[in-house]
């Protein structure tokens, strides 16, 4: 039994067969790049480092689930799949655009449910009951909220471009909806203290949230922080101090939360900071490792 609420027992609750979610650039944009909000992007970000190579917005939604599911095929024949909707933030168009994009996905042989990301300023009620509606007629829908922060000195500090005021509104009307609620965040983020994260678990515990995925600060190749961290570096984890973070992280959130991740896992060539040299199974080994030490001491 883990010592969490892992995200692949969760699931095999959920759904009667195995399931792999295949990543979608569905061709959608974001406030804080278009020129909305703002034109460079929330300072981290580069959407090439979590995005496979099947998935490119020069080829149809169902184009790149056809490939997806002929990599991921070869290995399980009987699979079903997610379309997951990462690049960008996959709510921010009209809703006529938002309904063609996830009838396209679903329309694929073996989808039988959509995994969509957004950005917590880019639901309203109109999307959220047309997502309420999606979601009582599939197996499984989950919309994933980048919070990124609770704290709105460091959610300015990053231009991210919301408060914390917004993913709670998100979150919260989400959830009242009946609709699974995911939700991301980053451990790190310059300007933050050990007890501002630690925080943060509190405040996310407080919210209707299912499902958290939590990454470290990576500091990416070509992004404003990279330009940051050459001109005065600042501190980034190790491994050790990562894990010990998480395990507390952990001691403060809801235990009903389903926790997905707890790292991502940059491309070499993109990557500046921290270079761990750990796939994220090794990772998630060596914190099963120390909660299990911790628990026995």
């Amino acid at each position: 039994m883990e010592p969490y609420n892992d995200f692949g027992s969760w699931i095999r609750r959920q759904l009667p067969y195995r399931v792999q979610k295949i990543s979608v650039d569905a061709g959608f944009t974001c406030p804080n790049r278009d020129g909305s909000l703002g034109t460079g992007g929330c300072v981290y970000c580069d959407n090439r480092t979590f995005n496979p190579s099947y998935c490119d917005r020069r080829k149809s939604i169902t184009q790149q689930l056809e490939e997806g599911k002929a990599f991921f095929s070869r290995k399980y024949p009987e699979m079903k799949y997610l379309a997951y909707l990462q690049a960008y933030s996959n709510t921010y168009a009209p809703i006529e655009k938002l309904k063609q994009a996830y009838e396209e996905a679903l329309s694929v042989e073996d989808v039988v449910g959509l995994v969509i990301g957004t950005r917590p300023d880019c639901v309203d009620e109109e999307k959220l009951d047309y997502l309420s509606e999606l979601s009582r007629r599939l197996p499984l829908l989950i919309v994933e909220y980048g919070v990124e922060s609770t704290n709105d000195e460091t959610l300015r500090r990053i231009k991210r471009g919301h408060d914390f005021a917004a993913s709670r509104w998100a979150i919260e009307e989400t959830a009242r909806r009946g609709i699974l609620c995911g939700a991301h965040v980053i451990l790190g983020l310059p300007g933050e203290s050990r007890e501002d994260m630690i925080r943060q678990a509190d405040d996310l515990s407080r919210l209707p949230i299912d499902i958290l995925k939590i990454h470290q600060m990576q500091i990416i190749r070509g992004t404003a922080l990279a330009r940051e961290y050459e001109r005065q570096p600042f501190h980034v984890f190790s491994v050790d101090e990562y894990i010990a973070l998480v395990a507390e992280y952990l001691s403060h959130l809801r235990k009903d939360i389903v926790v997905e991740r707890f790292v991502s896992q940059s491309p070499a060539d993109m990557l500046i900071a921290p270079r761990w040299g750990l796939k994220n199974h090794e990772f998630t080994d060596k914190l099963r490792q120390y909660l299990t030490r911790k628990s026995a001491s």
